[in-house]
């Protein structure tokens, strides 16, 4: 029988685990976003290329240490780690702090640059660790409330750190709102279950190139895991492709305030995590990606009607008048179902990962979805800019994207058809020398 999300929330074996990386999630997105903020509208400095930079800066040791960060995984306890991690992100925070009260940009790259480090290696930490902690039919509620979880923390953070940068003692609110978020986390950490090493002899190397493309050939090895990561790089693709086009719908399409790109991303985060949440019940608790191509091909169909509905809600300038008009609320409800597939699609795929990789290697095939999805959102980020380069809108971007998401629907049809989501009996995972 399927376990209940609400009985595993409470339980000891996740609630701490949801409050670590939750409040990381917030405290990466706080202050990435602050910052921003302030270098733009407070100091008149930078605009898109900061932008662009904080992004790059953010995401590069996601594909430079996430193979080191899965072995790290796989050799020491999980929940050790957690904690050394917790204890890394109070003292990045607290640099934060006092970088924002001197309003040095610099300096809050540098601290941009530590907290992506301490993402990457608790990456493959917070996922390896789920099946040590939950039985097989609770696997996909387990990882339905991380997903939750973690896209309600980006958007909360994204909002947090653009408002209160902005309020009369900002910096000071976003410095101390950072350091207690992180000690939250730590807390957290602290009462994470133990759990012994998944390979207490492994050898960690120090060629973090070589390290990389060993754990990503490692995982091409074995069919559903490669799949799995495959398919999850291109949803990590489409999400970030969705919530980069949201603020030039907002500004450029509407012609909206702020509180419309508020309400845009809410309503995204919610639908994410309730189609996360409500994807355990939908397969009755099975490891099974048979829901993922429909998932898929809804986020196409319910992509190119926001694009358009979008274009029709041009003049709905604030959240107000978004809620109170048809064309609002077809925009809402085509984002809401949108986000819910995307939820639906993705908890299955990490949970096949978990599944079929051998628990002494499980963290290093984490690291390589990690490798994987950093590289495809790269790789987006750039296609969107040329599409917009080339004189595309937003919604037409949009709805190149959802015709792109067809073509990703049938490759997963295929795959599933011809078996090759299905899990091993006995799941090996080589390591090629």
């Amino acid at each position: 029988m399927a376990a209940s999300s609400l009985h595993l929330i409470r339980s000891r074996r996740l609630w701490p685990l949801t409050l670590a990386q939750s409040c990381g999630a917030l405290n990466d997105n706080l202050v990435k976003n602050a910052m921003i903020v302030l270098a733009i509208f407070r100091l008149g400095i930078g605009g898109t290329g900061l932008s662009a930079l904080a992004g790059a800066l953010f995401i590069a040791p996601y594909i430079l240490l996430s193979a080191t960060a899965g072995k790290l995984a796989d050799r020491f306890a999980k929940p050790r780690l957690v904690v050394v991690y917790k204890v890394a992100e109070v003292l990045l925070t607290a640099a934060a702090a006092g970088a924002f009260l001197f309003a040095s940009v610099p300096a809050l790259l540098a601290v941009l640059v530590g907290l992506g480090v301490q993402a990457a290696l608790f990456g493959p930490v917070k996922y390896g660790v789920l099946p040590e902690y939950l039985a097989e039919d609770e696997l996909l509620a387990g990882n339905g409330i991380i997903e939750a979880t973690t896209f309600l923390s980006i958007v909360c953070g994204t909002v947090a750190g653009g408002g209160l940068i902005l309020l009369g003692p900002g910096p000071a609110v976003v410095g101390v709102t950072g350091v207690g978020l992180a000690l939250l986390g730590l807390l957290g950490a602290l009462r994470m279950p133990d759990a012994p090493p998944a390979d207490p002899a492994l050898d960690l190397g120090l060629n973090l190139a070589a390290e990389t493309w060993r754990v990503v050939r490692a995982a091409a090895a074995i069919r559903p895991i490669w799949l799995s990561v495959l398919a999850l790089s291109w949803f990590w693709t489409m999400g970030a492709t969705l919530l980069t086009e949201f603020p030039i719908v907002a500004r450029d399409t509407m012609h909206a305030e702020g509180s419309v790109l508020t309400l845009l991303l809410a309503v995204f985060a919610i639908g994410v995590g309730v189609g996360s949440i409500g994807c355990a019940r939908l397969l009755h608790g099975q490891v099974s990606a048979r829901l993922t191509p429909f998932a898929a091909l809804g986020i196409s169909l319910f992509c190119l009607d926001f694009a358009w509905a979008a274009t029709a809600a041009h003049g709905l300038t604030t959240a107000g008048a978004v809620l109170a008009a048809p064309a609002g609320w077809r925009m809402l409800l085509d984002l809401t179902l949108l986000a819910m597939c995307g939820g639906v699609y993705s908890v299955p795929l990490y949970a096949i990962i978990q599944e079929a990789a051998a628990p002494a290697q499980r963290s290093r095939m984490i690291a390589a979805n990690n490798i994987m999805n950093a590289l495809f959102m790269v790789a987006g980020s750039a296609a969107a800019a040329a599409l917009a380069a080339a004189g595309l809108d937003a919604p037409a971007v949009l709805r190149v994207a959802a015709a792109v998401n067809l073509a990703a629907a049938g490759w997963i049809f295929a795959a599933l058809r011809n078996r090759g989501f299905s899990l091993p009996a006995k799941p090996l995972a080589p390591e090629p020398k």
